[in-house]
């Protein structure tokens, strides 16, 4: 029951909905039990057989007025075809109601997951698997909504049927009516057991298509990558081997639901042969004629065929149970903002570490141990050390995508955590190594960080950003389209798109890292200079492996091995005896080759 309501509490908003689908769905079948009914009369009319037969009082009293069998049949005609011109209207309602729902369970599912992945923490992303979240977010959606709007209004069309159906034959004969409804507690029976086969083996449907999506999702994003290593055959071959498995599963899966189905069909033409054959004896004893029979047969369809239907709401009820809780599984993931600040002070860019240390949740090692610096507003700080060291996870302690288990860090005098991770955000840009840009323009690419940006302010972060003159080549300028993941710039002009874009939001703080690492020297110097002429009063953290984008800090953090080995200037570390001098040594010497080349040197 637990499961049923968390399938069902996604319709509840559209509860009118749900019940005037219900009660069209009724009268529909009400209204088409009348058609047998007239068709019973007019036998009896043309047998001149006494017409007493269980149409409507209304209908009834008009027929009576006629005597002439010509009018009494063209009057049952227009009857009839009156109903279907009524039921028509009703289906049509029915239908678009149903869809009508069925379209916004749909995108109040679709709306719900989204903004919660949204708000998912950073731990959780880097985890995730992209595939199977896109299977919850489009097929399970589409089957959850589908079962609430559409296939639970058809089990009470089943049941509905079944009643109506049932009072008309009986009232006829109460014998046909019995030997009409045997079938259904067979029909219930294998209906139960098929519903627990289903819900079992659509998990397992579900799971190796999810999988078989991240396949192809992975590959689709790393195509230059497999085909630079020349792995196309043993992605290939993975594919295939995935691909084959979920098939496997969907022809096993096909072959019990055949079987049912197959099974239901020859109950239900056993059901029609056993009614046959009891109509003829009664008829035989007298106690119905052809008009009783005839009329038994028409509605005996809507004993029959309605339960043979039940095995495909029995399915879809499976399958959408499976894709409820595969929704309702992410939805129960606490967000990152239910441990979250509440102040959202001025931040101006002094930061102050006091004793931070950092662990991953599945470790009991620290990454980061006693961390402890100061930034002042406006300053440059260059943050360098081996790969691995935490450059980038200390980064992402300040904007708050994971937190810290130790220690304390002060921006502007507030401790972090006592401030709204948003807010933090809001103050903190950060242009990462591998920056992700939009299939849009690069304009839009630029000002995406601001709906309201000037066009002037645009061209001067492009501009900063050493990227203006390449723009300009361009045939559309700064119209042309980046293309998905901005697959059409250069590994440079990506890191310097990103730059001008985080330049437009003129946030107090701005982390680069490691996002000039694609550039040459030259543009390295040119950005870096036009940065310290711009932001005088913004407060720039640089993670970076060259020592020579370093050089410029005015502060330099070497980390090592989780602490903080050296700190300084450029002077007083490049001649020591740490790691920062033996980086120095190696790359200093490459830029001084290059100064000296750029000045016209030998």
């Amino acid at each position: 029951m637990k499961k049923v309501k968390m399938l069902f509490k996604w319709g509840i908003k559209y509860w009118y909905m749900t019940v005037f689908v219900l009660f069209t769905t009724i009268v529909l079948q009400y209204l088409y039990s009348e058609i047998p009914l007239f068709i019973q009369y007019g036998i009896k009319v043309l047998e001149g057989v006494n017409p007493d037969v269980g149409l409507q009082k209304i209908f009834l009293e008009i027929l009576k007025k006629y005597s002439d069998t010509i009018a009494i049949l063209l009057c049952l005609a227009i009857f009839i075809v009156s109903l279907q011109g009524v039921r028509s209207v009703l289906r049509f309602l029915d239908s678009y109601t149903k869809n009508r729902m069925n379209e916004n369970i749909a995108k109040d599912l679709r709306d719900s997951i989204y903004k919660h992945v949204d708000k998912l923490s950073y731990s959780y992303h880097n985890n995730v698997d992209t595939g199977d979240l896109i299977q919850r977010c489009t097929t399970d959606i589409e089957t959850t909504s589908r079962f609430v709007s559409m296939r639970f209004v058809d089990f009470v069309h089943i049941v509905s049927t079944i009643i109506i159906g049932a009072y008309r034959v009986g009232s006829i004969n109460i014998t046909l009516m019995l030997v009409s409804l045997a079938i259904i507690p067979i029909t219930g029976i294998a209906s139960v057991i098929y519903f627990r086969y289903v819900s079992k083996k659509f998990k397992e449907i579900e799971d190796s298509e999810s999988k078989m999506t991240t396949i192809i999702q992975e590959n689709l994003a790393s195509v230059r990558v497999v085909r630079a290593f020349n792995t196309e055959k043993y992605e290939m071959d993975k594919m295939d081997k995935q691909s084959q498995d979920y098939m496997n599963k969907g022809l096993k899966f096909s072959k019990v639901m055949a079987f049912y189905w197959g099974s239901s069909d020859a109950l239900t033409m056993v059901q029609y042969t056993l009614t046959i054959a009891v109509s003829i004896s009664l008829a035989k004893q007298g106690l119905v004629d052809a008009a009783d029979i005839s009329a038994c047969l028409m509605l005996m369809g809507m004993l029959i065929w309605p339960v043979r239907g039940l095995g495909r709401i029995i399915s879809d009820f499976g399958k959408a149970l499976v894709a409820a809780e595969r929704i309702d599984e992410i939805l129960r993931i606490p967000t990152e903002y239910e441990d979250d600040g509440t102040k959202t002070p001025e931040i101006k860019g002094n930061i102050e570490f006091r004793n931070v240390s950092f662990k991953f949740d599945d470790t009991d090692k620290y990454l980061l141990n006693n961390i402890s610096f100061d930034i002042k507003q406006g300053e440059t700080i260059a943050i360098v050390g081996k790969t691995g060291s935490g450059k980038s996870t200390l980064m992402n302690i300040l904007t708050r995508m994971v937190d810290y288990n130790k220690g304390e860090i002060y921006l502007d005098g507030v401790e972090l955590k006592q401030i709204k991770k948003q807010h933090v955000r809001k103050n903190i840009g950060t242009v990462l190594q591998n920056p992700f840009l939009f299939s849009k323009t690069i304009y839009d690419n630029i000002a995406i960080a601001d709906s309201k940006v000037k066009k002037e302010n645009v061209y001067e972060a492009a501009r900063i950003a050493a990227l203006q003159e390449e723009i300009e080549k361009f045939e559309e300028g700064y119209d042309t389209i980046v293309g998905e993941r901005g697959t059409t710039l250069s590994g440079g002009q990506k890191q310097r798109v990103a730059i001008a874009r985080i330049l437009t939001s003129d946030k107090p703080i701005i982390i680069f890292d490691d996002s000039l690492s694609a550039v040459d020297t030259e543009t390295d110097l040119m950005i870096r200079k036009a940065l310290k002429e711009k932001n005088k009063d913004t407060t720039t953290i640089i993670i970076t492996h060259r020592t020579t984008t370093a050089k410029e800090a005015d502060k330099i953090i070497v980390l090592d091995n989780g602490i903080v080995s050296e700190m300084g200037t450029h002077e007083d570390l490049a001649y020591g005896n740490g790691l920062y001098s033996k980086l120095w040594s190696i790359q200093g010497r490459l830029e001084e080759e290059f100064l000296k080349v750029l000045n016209g040197g030998e």
